[in-house]
């Protein structure tokens, strides 16, 4: 069975993660990280064409291979316009919601490499000014970001090398609480890299092969639908990807379980592969759940969208409020890693 040390080390290494900024689109950092992360646990990895990351677990039967599937892209943004007062007005990348983002910090990252830092605020944000404050809808046009440079008009901010289809990124607010509980922007899913992380830990330290090969494809353009359509290694029969587990009214799963997800927006995932999740599940006494997700889709429904011949499936830890502030907890973790040992009998 494996120890509940390696659902630590799967914080820490998606802790450091998190620390790096990687919205859609503006991945690379955080796919060499990935990629060196892997390596240095003795697993072979290289940067795609694409920009994700592709490991190889090793294993006996390559003609029987189990692709896992997790993304190191999150949300974000990119500048839309310099308006004439210097501010920013900007679009999301993936599903960045302005009404999540209003009040938080961000980074600008200009393509001369320089970095500067402001806030996203509503236009005209102080309450003693604003009469209709609290009744203008949130939107990424009645947003800005507010930078924190003396920049009074569009010619000042050019002056500092911010160019419209520069990248924002949010501060993620990582931290784990004495009780446990995970708190951070884009646990979806640099929790589940960390998570594949200490699974990868758990067979070099043990010195484990599985009996079937096994390998971990790291995508980039998860938040924008496009993430798992490419690099499925020859003789895959399966994908599983291992992202958030939903946490909502309707549906049974908790932030201190593992998810197993019957079904998404997409459709039924693989009704063998779903029963062996869950018979994984019971085999090595994970606290789990079953759910459909209303609103929802996975790096292996895009798989399978774009034409690969395999059986797919979805697991994860409990997420609670997505694409916000999101919490799980390092039971949901444990719990994950323990699927993961079961379904491949490790």
């Amino acid at each position: 069975m494996i120890h509940k040390e390696y659902a630590d080390y799967a914080w820490e290494q998606a802790a450091q993660l998190l620390a790096i900024d990687s919205p859609s689109g503006f991945t690379a950092r955080a796919a060499a990280w990935a990629r060196d992360a892997f390596d240095a646990l003795g697993f072979p990895a290289h940067i795609t064409e694409k920009g994700g990351v592709l490991i190889d677990l090793g294993g006996g039967d390559s003609s029987d291979g189990l692709l896992l599937e997790a993304h190191t892209d999150t949300l974000g943004a990119m500048v839309a316009e310099i308006k004439g007062t210097g501010r920013l007005r900007v679009t999301n990348l993936g599903g960045m919601r302005a009404e999540n983002g209003e009040a938080e910090n961000v980074k600008v990252y200009t393509r001369s490499g320089k970095v500067y830092e402001g806030t996203l605020q509503l236009c005209n944000a102080s309450v003693h000014v604003n009469g209709e404050y609290g009744n203008v809808k949130r939107s990424f046009d009645t947003t800005e970001v507010v930078l924190d440079e003396d920049v009074r008009s569009a010619g000042d901010t050019r002056a500092l090398g911010i160019e419209v289809g520069d990248i924002v990124c949010f501060d993620p607010r990582t931290r784990r609480t004495k009780s446990g509980y995970l708190k951070s922007r884009f646990l979806d899913d640099k929790l589940s890299v960390g998570i594949l992380l200490g699974f990868a830990k758990y067979l070099s330290d043990n010195g484990i092969t599985p009996a079937r090969r096994t390998y971990v494809h790291i995508t980039v353009y998860e938040e924008v639908g496009h993430g798992g359509a490419a690099s499925v290694p020859a003789g895959v029969t399966e994908a599983i990807s291992v992202d958030m587990g939903c946490v909502g009214d309707g549906l049974s799963c908790t932030e201190r379980q593992v998810s197993i997800c019957a079904k998404d927006s997409a459709g039924p995932y693989s009704y063998e592969v779903v029963g062996k999740l869950i018979a994984a599940a019971k085999r090595t006494e994970a606290d789990y759940a079953v759910d459909v997700y209303p609103h929802y889709s996975s790096d292996v429904d895009v798989t399978l969208g774009a034409g690969f011949d395999l059986r797919h499936g979805l697991i994860g830890p409990g997420v609670y409020a997505s694409h916000g502030y999101e919490r799980s907890h390092i039971d949901g973790v444990y719990n994950t890693l323990k699927v993961l040992c079961g379904y491949l009998e490790v």
